[in-house]
């Protein structure tokens, strides 16, 4: 950034969406997200932490082989972890009553933030996944692989254990029991508990969300998959909760997109409003059966014979095939009446799409 004649402020290990959350002008993040960290990459934000559009994204990647312009100054912010922690506590915690919590912080750069902010919320913590070395970082813990944390709750006295992912945008939770909740179950609590009457979710959504929406009266918008979308629907909408089946949640009251540890301290902050545990708030959620697989590829174009191929296959189900926009995989989503249904029709499509675009 100094190269291109930018000042730049250097905050240390800090999750994604503080950088949107703090940031007075632009911001940059060098992270893997939810990957393993040999996909490394740049997230940038805008003014105000807006996420960038499709074309200023080109645009930058234009800029790439510019020539270099007159250096910029590099100044360090070494209190930026603590402003985040207050300004996260401040507009998304509440006292949590000595709430029992197991913290998975999937190697990644909420292992200080996180548990921090939940000991200065009065919540008894205890933390895995919070000894990140650089290569370790969503490998075996965090949201993207539960085993970790719920075996730490089912062996311990916890009331709920909160995984987040390595960037931190991401948050996964499972009950006292150690049964996992996805996104969609977290998003219904949340959006009783918050009285909205508007959500964003994606295609992805699970059948079950749409129709307890549709019994509260809350009007549902479904986009493409991608947080970006979800955001961009809230925006034009004039929603404020949103959110993902794979755990990105936005709450864009006092946020600029989605936060894992905010989602984390709204949950919390329900379950222990409502003086029910959080089995109890999911249960009020049913959900279709649902299976998944991710399909290697050497190229993730889906043409339209392809598409047609896929809807016939489908049947009765409800299927979502989509190019993943960070690994060399086509993703396969399929919803039945059943869980063998699901899984067989999961089969089927990933089937063929190896065929067609297998390498």
């Amino acid at each position: 950034m100094t190269e291109a004649g930018a000042n730049a402020v250097r905050a240390g290990i800090l999750p994604t969406p503080a950088v949107a959350l703090l940031a007075e002008a632009t911001g940059a993040v060098i992270s893997a997200s939810h990957n393993p960290p040999e996909y490394n990459g740049v997230k940038f934000f805008a003014d105000g932490g807006r996420k960038l559009t499709d074309d200023e994204e080109e645009a930058i990647e234009e800029l790439l082989d510019a020539p270099p312009a007159n250096g910029g100054q590099v100044v360090e912010a070494r209190d930026a972890a603590e402003r985040y922690v207050e300004v996260v506590c401040e507009r998304f915690g509440s006292p949590l009553n000595s709430l029992k919590v197991a913290l998975d912080c999937a190697n990644g750069a909420v292992y200080e933030v996180a548990p921090e902010a939940f000991r200065r919320l009065d919540s008894h913590v205890v933390t895995v996944g919070n000894a990140p070395d650089g290569t370790n970082i969503n490998v075996g813990c965090g949201a993207t692989d539960l085993s970790l944390l719920q075996e730490t709750v089912r062996n311990g006295d916890f009331d709920l254990g909160l995984a987040f992912d390595g960037d931190g945008d991401r948050m996964l939770a499972v009950d006292a029991h150690g049964n996992a909740l996805d996104g969609d179950q977290i998003l219904a609590i949340l959006a009783l508990h918050l009285g909205v009457d508007l959500v964003a979710v994606t295609e992805m959504t699970n059948l079950g969300f749409h129709r307890l929406m549709e019994e509260r009266g809350i009007r549902v918008i479904t986009t493409s998959v991608g947080d970006r979308y979800v955001l961009e629907a809230l925006r034009r909408e004039g929603g404020v909760l949103g959110g993902e089946e794979s755990g990105h949640i936005l709450y864009l009251e006092g946020h600029t997109s989605g936060d894992g540890l905010a989602a984390a301290l709204l949950l919390c902050r329900a379950v222990v409003g409502s003086g029910s545990g959080l089995a109890d708030l999911a249960a009020v959620m049913p959900r279709y059966p649902q299976a998944k697989e991710n399909v290697p590829v050497r190229a993730k174009e889906i043409s339209p014979e392809l598409r047609e191929r896929i809807s016939e296959l489908a049947g009765d189900g409800r299927v979502v095939v989509r190019p993943s926009g960070t690994e060399p995989v086509v993703r396969v989503l399929a919803e039945a009446e059943s869980q063998k249904k699901a899984s067989d029709l999961c089969a089927r499509i990933a089937a063929l799409v190896s065929r067609e675009l297998g390498s």
